[in-house]
């Protein structure tokens, strides 16, 4: 993330400053509004499992291109397809990683675990992917320069595209669907379409406009294990929406899209126990040994247990498995005396949660076992920086995606990620990075946030690793968002709070059920929007470092709907 004096920024919702009187008021309604409904977390530096504090939120909503949002949202199914055959392709991610394991001794051990998992054959070949796509705008599209937008002959044939690979990829498996899930499908076909429909109008309009858009997104990764905010992405709409309408600007509340994230996520866990077929198996949630991020965690429970009260969940450590767990003898995992149907991973995903060989021990008797895994150990090992790295190369696409319309789709989001193996293309992005170090970003193969290298401090970084241990790390572009100004919302912060420059990352969900050949259930599934200060490199909400946020779509050369500060 990048900005500078002449980074444009993305016009606010309703107008700001607010009068100091109504600013302190509806403040002080909204921290209690959020703590009421959930938004909230666990104090880090006083940690009491008694208490809450509201989690850091953006007081009003932050603008974001409808056209850009409804994209991700119509290519989140070609997305998941990808991952999805990603994960399946034994030579792919074996190629891949080849050198990283050779540095990286966390993911080497995760690979360890895959490759016995081979040698033994899957015990369960069924796979439940939840993924989040995260993304961010780019403020220098050229593609969406005036003047190409005169060039341009095919207006809506981006959107025309993803809706197509949308539909196939929502077809997968149609035969096996009941007539319910046919007609959810035909809703969800029929969205697309006016989705897609409206994209198209909008990129025709624009063609001919004297006024352009002036960001496109741009991937950021994407997360195959533990990915939050399931519940905080839909409960930062209902704050938001709360604080709008206190404002007298309820009119205004048709351009928050629909949330149903925790719906979407705790349906395919369900999904995924439908398909395991034993009614008295439950559903095992993977915590960490201290769970700040609770309100996330335990909605996504409570949804289960107030939505699908015959189905049980349970919250287990790493270590508590180890200590609990056994196969049975058809290699179910029982923990106890209870089966587990589905394995649902909140930690497992940096070396922090183990702490020993017996976690390990742990996740590689969870792999073995019959239950369906979120993510399996080869969803896992899809999600590293790498093999990301890997798939931003259009030749390497069309190995997974056979549609070249979906091919040109899922290439353009792609921001440009460098290798930095050690031979010749690795060496040459070494030099790149050390002469122009702040276009770029250097990122390890971890999950989290905090882990990053940013600009000037990259050289440094590089310097210290030998050309071996450069193989654990990949190359990216800086993306440069566009502004957004608005009030951010803290516990402990000041009163009234000050408007302060930030940048956003969306989040769309997925979710993917399947085995190697066949794709059983796909659909894109909520979203989330997390924002920070324009100074900031990191962004996670949970990390202390980024706040809640939900989008308000605009059209951006609608003035009517707009109110500058």
């Amino acid at each position: 993330m990048s900005s500078d004096a002449t980074t444009p920024v993305l016009r606010n919702c309703i107008r700001l400053p607010l009068p100091e009187d109504e600013l302190l008021e509806v403040t002080a309604k909204a921290k209690d509004y959020a703590i009421m409904h959930g938004a909230a977390m666990r104090s880090k530096t006083a940690f009491s499992q008694d208490s809450l504090n509201f989690a850091p939120f953006v007081l009003v909503p932050s603008s974001f291109p409808r056209k850009e949002f409804e994209k991700a949202v119509a290519l989140q199914p070609i997305i998941n397809r990808l991952m999805h055959n990603v994960a399946h392709d034994e030579e792919f991610i074996t190629t891949t990683l080849a050198e990283t394991i050779k540095v990286d001794e966390f993911t080497a051990n995760l690979f360890n675990i895959y490759r016995k998992v081979l040698a033994h054959g899957f015990t369960q070949r069924i796979s439940l992917g939840m993924l989040r796509s995260d993304l961010m705008l780019e403020s220098g599209c050229p593609e969406l320069s005036p003047r190409a937008l005169e060039d341009r002959k095919d207006g809506g044939q981006d959107a025309a595209a993803v809706g197509k690979g949308a539909g196939t990829a929502a077809a997968a498996g149609t035969g096996r669907k009941e007539k319910e899930e046919q007609k959810e499908e035909e809703e969800q076909k029929e969205h697309r379409e006016t989705q897609l429909s409206r994209a198209t109008k909008e990129r025709e309009r624009r063609a001919t406009s004297t006024q352009s858009a002036y960001c496109c997104w741009k991937q950021v990764e994407i997360n195959t294990i533990a990915s939050g905010f399931g519940h905080l992405g839909p409960a930062s709409k209902t704050i938001q929406r709360f604080v709008l309408s206190e404002l007298g600007h309820a009119d205004k509340l048709h351009n928050m899209p629909n949330n149903n994230a925790l719906a979407g996520l705790c349906d395919g866990m369900v999904k995924a126990w439908d398909i395991y077929a034993k009614p008295k198996a439950v559903i095992l949630f993977i915590i960490e040994d201290v769970s700040y991020n609770i309100c996330d965690q335990r909605f996504h429970e409570f949804y289960i247990r107030e939505t699908y009260p015959h189905i049980k969940v349970l919250r287990r450590t790493l270590t508590e498995v180890h200590r609990e767990g056994k196969l049975g003898q058809a290699k179910e995992l029982l923990l106890g005396s209870q089966e587990v149907a589905v394995i649902y991973f909140r930690a497992g995903y940096e070396p922090g949660h183990y702490h020993s060989q017996s976690e390990w021990d742990a996740r590689y008797l969870m792999e073995t076992s019959l239950a369906i895994k979120c993510p399996s150990i080869h969803y896992h090992l899809a999600g590293t920086k790498k093999v990301q790295q890997a798939l931003a190369q259009p030749a390497v696409l069309e190995r997974f995606i056979n549609d070249p319309e979906e091919i040109k789709a899922v290439g353009k989001i792609f921001t440009g990620l460098y290798s930095l193996d050690d031979n010749e293309a690795g060496n040459a992005t070494y030099e790149m990075a050390l002469r122009t170090p702040e276009r770029f970003v250097l990122k390890p193969q971890r999950e989290g946030g905090g882990n990053n290298v940013y600009g000037v401090d990259i050289p440094d970084a590089l310097k210290r690793m030998s050309r071996v241990e450069r193989s654990a790390w990949i190359l990216m572009d800086l993306i440069h968002p566009p502004l957004t100004k608005g009030y951010m919302v803290r516990p402990g912060g000041d009163m009234p709070p000050q408007i302060v420059d930030m940048v956003s990352e969306l989040g769309i969900f997925g979710v993917v059920i399947g085995d190697a050949e066949h794709i059983v259930h796909n659909y894109q599934a909520g979203h989330m929007l997390r924002t920070k200060l324009s100074t900031a490199n990191e962004g996670g909400v949970a990390a202390g470092l980024g706040a809640l946020d939900s989008p308000y779509l605009i059209d951006s050369d609608d003035d009517e709907d707009l109110d500058q500060i």
